[in-house]
C-alpha cells in the first residue's frame, strides 16, 4: 500500500534541523556500490543479511525509483552524471548511431569506437562530467571496479594526462585503464575468471577483491565503485524469486561483507560514507514476442541490421528486453505513423514514445531521452502485477532473447521502476526510512556534495538532503498523470505515467497503456487524485 502524499511530507518535516546549506559532507571517502538488478522487497535479514543490517543502521530509501528507460547503461549513465539520459547522451543499452555503426545497434557500455586512436567519439560519449571525472580534477584518485562493462562509462577515458587519473585506475570486466594496470593486479590474485554458470561468484568476487586487495592496498580512495553483474545475471536466466537468483543476492550481500570488512582493517570504515544501489528492479516474462518478425507479417519492411543503403521507410527494430526501439529510414513520416497504429492495437505495447506528437503518445522530451540519434519510435512493453512461480510480482511482454518464466526488465512497471539505495556512514541519519520519492539521478549530486564539490554544469537530480544528519530538508512535493489517447476505429488506445516531482526533479513511478472500451472513463474521471487505473493493471492492496 502507498503512503498517502501528504504522509509522506509529515515525514519529512517533523525531523527537520538547521543546517549551513554551505557544508560539505564529514566523509573522508565514498563507496558507491552497484548490485545490478536488485529489487528492494529481497532486502531481509535472511537473504541479504550484511545489506540488510547496512539499511538498519543507515538510511533505507523506500521509495527509489530508476531512470526511464530501466536498464543498465542508461542507469549506470544516469548514477555517474546525476543528469537525465537526453543531458547525458546515453539513453537505451544498445543504440543505432551510424558513426559508430552504419548497420545495427552497438552496446552504450562497450564498443570498439571507445578505443579508437583519436578518441573523438570517446570524448564527447557522454556529454558531461562524471563523479570520477570531478574528483581527479580536484586532484584525487578513484577506483573503479566492475564485473561489467558499465563500470568504465564512470572513467572511460584512455588519455590521461593530470597526475590523479594516472593514479586511478578502471577495471571492467576484466579488462584495465591504463592497460598497464594489468600485470600487477592479475600478479597479485591472478587472472579474471571465465564465467561458469549462475550465480556469477566468480567474476563478481575476482573484481571484489581487485579492488579491496589490490586498488585499495595503499589506501582508501577518494571515490571508489564497486559494480556487480548480479543478480541481474542469475534474475536473466532464471526469474527473480528464483533458488538461483536468491543465490546470487547472498553472493553480493558476501561481497559486501568483504567491503566493509577491508574498510574496517584500513580504519576507513567510520570516515566512509556507502551506498548500495541497484540500477533497476526485474520482472518475469509472460509473452515472448519477436517485434521484427511481427511487423513484418503486418507488411512492413522490418529488419535487425540494416543493409548498406536501407531504402526509406526500411525500419531497423532494436531488442532492449522490455522496450523496443524502431529507426526508420529516412525518418519517413507515414511509414512512423503506420507503425505507431500498428503498435497501439498490438497486445505487447506498454507506453508508445515518439520524435514527433501523434495521437495517443508521448514525445521523447516528456520522457526525458530526446537526443538527436534518438529512434522514431520507443515502445515500453506491457506489463501486469501477477506474481511469478515463486510468488515475485510484476510480469511482462519482451522482445527477443529470453523465454516465458525467464526474467527481464526496462518496462514502465512499478517493479522496474522501484529499485534499491541504502545510504550509511557518519553523513547519513542511523535506522531511518526515507519515505520521499529518490532516484538513481539523486546519487551523484549527493555523493559531489558530501565531497564539496561543485558540478560545473546544473544537474537534473536532487541532493537528498532529508536523508542527512543535521540538515535542513523542507522539500516540495506534487504528484501527475501525464495521458494520451488515440480513437481507433472501433476502440480508444490509452496511455498513462505517473509521477511525482521533489523540488525539480521528476520521478517515474509507472506508465502502461493499451486498448480500453469507448465508454470507460478517464484515468482521471475514475480516480479523481488517485493513481490512475492503467490498463494491465490489476488493482493492488
Amino acid at each position: 500500500m502507498r503512503r498517502s502524499l501528504f504522509a509522506i511530507l509529515f515525514l519529512c518535516c517533523a525531523c527537520i534541523v538547521a543546517a549551513k546549506p554551505d557544508e560539505k559532507g564529514k566523509a573522508e571517502h565514498v563507496v558507491l556500490m552497484v548490485w545490478d538488478g536488485m529489487r528492494p522487497d529481497f532486502i531481509t535479514p535472511e537473504k541479504a543479511p550484511t545489506l540488510a543490517a547496512l539499511a538498519h543502521d543507515g538510511v533505507f530509501f523506500r521509495n527509489h525509483h530508476a531512470a526511464f528507460p530501466a536498464s543498465t547503461n542508461v542507469n549506470g549513465a544516469v548514477l555517474a552524471t546525476g543528469v537525465y539520459p537526453q543531458h547525458n547522451g546515453v539513453i537505451s543499452n544498445e543504440e543505432f548511431r551510424a558513426e559508430v555503426n552504419a548497420h545495427e545497434p552497438f552496446d552504450t557500455s562497450d564498443f570498439p569506437a571507445l578505443d579508437d586512436t583519436d578518441g573523438r567519439i570517446n570524448q564527447r560519449f557522454i556529454a558531461v562530467p562524471t563523479i570520477a571525472d570531478l574528483v581527479q580534477e580536484a586532484g584525487f584518485r578513484t577506483a573503479i571496479a566492475g564485473s561489467k562493462p558499465i563500470a568504465q562509462l564512470f572513467d572511460r577515458h584512455r588519455s590521461r594526462t593530470s597526475p590523479a587519473a594516472r593514479e586511478s585506475t578502471v577495471i571492467y570486466r576484466g579488462r584495465f585503464l591504463p592497460v598497464d594496470a594489468a600485470a600487477t593486479i592479475t600478479q597479485a590474485i591472478g587472472p579474471f575468471p571465465k564465467r561458469k554458470g549462475y550465480p556469477n561468484n566468480g567474476e563478481d568476487g575476482w573484481t571484489t577483491r581487485a579492488l579491496t586487495d589490490v586498488l585499495w592496498k595503499n589506501g582508501v580512495p577518494k571515490f571508489s565503485l564497486l559494480w556487480l553483474s548480479e543478480p541481474d545475471l542469475s534474475q536473466h536466466e532464471t526469474a527473480p524469486g528464483s533458488p538461483t537468483s536468491l543465490a546470487a543476492i547472498r553472493s553480493c550481500d558476501d561481497n559486501l561483507a568483504k567491503v566493509v570488512a577491508a574498510l574496517k582493517t584500513k580504519g576507513a570504515l567510520a570516515t566512509t560514507d556507502i551506498f548500495v544501489v541497484s540500477d533497476h528492479g526485474f520482472s518475469t516474462i509472460n509473452l515472448a514476442i519477436d517485434a521484427a518478425a511481427r511487423l513484418r507479417s503486418a507488411g512492413f519492411d522490418a529488419v535487425r541490421q540494416f543493409p548498406d543503403q536501407p531504402p526509406p521507410g526500411q525500419i531497423l527494430v532494436v531488442s532492449l528486453g522490455g522496450s523496443m526501439a524502431f529507426y526508420v529510414a529516412g525518418h519517413e513520416p507515414e511509414t512512423i505513423r503506420r507503425v505507431v497504429e500498428y503498435l497501439q492495437h498490438s497486445d505487447f505495447a506498454g507506453v508508445i514514445v515518439t520524435r514527433q506528437a501523434h495521437p495517443g503518445t508521448f514525445t521523447l522530451s516528456q520522457l526525458h531521452i530526446d537526443i538527436p540519434t534518438a529512434p522514431d519510435v520507443f515502445v515500453a512493453a506491457r506489463w501486469e502485477d501477477q506474481p511469478n512461480e515463486f510468488g515475485v510480482g510484476g510480469q511482462v511482454a519482451s522482445d527477443l532473447g529470453r523465454k516465458v518464466g525467464e526474467g527481464t526488465h526496462t518496462t514502465m512497471s512499478p517493479f522496474d521502476f522501484h529499485n534499491t539505495l541504502i545510504a550509511s556512514g557518519p553523513d547519513f541519519r542511523r535506522g531511518w526510512s526515507d519515505e520521499l520519492p529518490t532516484g538513481n539521478i539523486d546519487v551523484a549530486p549527493t555523493i559531489l556534495w558530501l565531497l564539496g564539490l561543485p558540478a560545473p554544469q546544473p544537474l537534473d537530480g536532487r541532493v537528498l538532503k532529508e536523508a542527512l544528519r543535521n540538515f535542513a530538508a523542507t522539500p516540495t512535493v506534487s504528484a501527475d498523470v501525464l495521458t494520451a489517447e488515440h480513437q481507433l476505429d472501433d476502440s480508444t488506445w490509452r496511455q498513462s505515467v505517473r509521477t511525482t516531482t521533489v523540488e525539480k526533479t521528476t520521478y517515474f513511478m509507472e506508465g502502461n497503456g493499451g486498448i480500453v472500451k469507448r465508454e470507460e472513463p478517464t484515468p482521471n474521471e475514475s480516480h479523481g487524485d488517485k493513481a490512475p487505473h492503467t490498463p494491465g493493471r490489476s488493482d493492488r492492496r
